[in-house]
């Protein structure tokens, strides 16, 4: 399950519902391309935006149309009683997986986010991902408090935000966190634009926003990394150079990601919690230039 790829899709919605009719037919895409696992209710899935009611309802549909492919399930809050519930749900729903990243408002300190994931790791009965995302949390992991976490019960692998640009610096970056945990528990590049670089410098797993949205294009390169062709895997990612950029231009992937469904009426306009907004105008444009141009699918 922490392995190869992990496709994170959109929780399509409005300010009055979620469009579970949409969401179901996200989910069904990804299982019909084949991804390696599901990671349903991510920041690409608006988690921090639901209510308990609404997460464990998503949880709910994303483990009934996944079919045979696992589904990793987003469980972070502020508060860890808040976690420990929506652990609960999602365990209920028959998630394979949890995703838990460490929300705050006030600032976090090392011992608290030690504290808050051993709190979690002991209470669940399903292996659990740390996600590691300062973009959004600013919280910034140390390898050492990883290797803390890692020490804890049940926790399986660590979602990283990226890796250097350099395939050696990448390379090493990988084999310092590697030597701080157990090697049961797998690492996984995220960030789009790294993830051919961190696969070649030994990443088990892609956790992907883009694959939520255009799983064969994600897969294409995720099999070309695992077939050992790391130069092909190289070709692919410079292709997608111009959808990196705009990611870069909108503070993150989600408000493309989202014009991407709303331009494929894969979801309805508007798709995202207010006050997020897909991206308009003429990177909107362009977007739609790049998915037909690319064949993005």
């Amino acid at each position: 399950m922490f392995s190869g790829l992990s496709a994170f899709p959109l929780t399509p919605m409005n300010e009055t519902r979620i469009d579970e009719a949409a969401f179901t037919g996200l989910i069904e895409r990804l299982t019909t391309a084949g991804v390696d696992s599901i990671g349903a209710l991510g920041s690409t899935g608006s988690y921090a935006y639901l209510t308990r009611e609404e997460r464990a309802r998503v949880a709910k549909i994303a483990v009934e149309h996944a079919g045979n492919t696992p589904v990793i399930i987003g469980i972070g809050a502020l508060r860890t009683k808040d976690v420990l519930n929506l652990a609960d749900d999602a365990q209920k729903a028959g998630a394979s997986g949890l995703l838990l990243a460490p929300m705050s408002y006030q600032k976090l300190s090392d011992a608290e986010v030690l504290a808050h994931f051993k709190a979690v790791a002991e209470a669940i009965s399903v292996p659990l991902c740390v996600y590691d995302n300062p973009g959004t949390t600013h919280f910034h992991f140390s390898d050492e408090l990883h290797g803390q976490i890692a020490e804890l019960p049940n926790i399986a692998s660590i979602k990283i935000p990226g890796v250097p640009s350099a395939p050696e610096e990448a390379k090493a970056r990988v084999e310092r966190l590697r030597a701080l945990i157990p090697s049961h528990v797998s690492i996984g590049v995220s960030g789009d634009a790294f993830a051919a670089t961190g696969l070649s410098a030994g990443c088990d797993v892609w956790y992907s926003v883009i694959a939520g949205l255009f799983p064969n294009t994600a897969l294409e390169l995720t099999r070309a990394v695992q077939s050992g062709n790391h130069a092909q895997a190289q070709q692919l990612s410079h292709r997608l150079q111009d959808l990196w950029a705009m990611f870069g231009r909108h503070n993150g992937s989600l408000r493309c990601i989202a014009a991407g469904a709303e331009l494929l009426n894969l979801v309805d306009t508007p798709c995202l919690p207010l006050p997020l907004m897909s991206v308009q105008g003429e990177d909107r444009t362009r977007l739609a230039t790049l998915i037909e141009q690319l064949h993005l699918s």
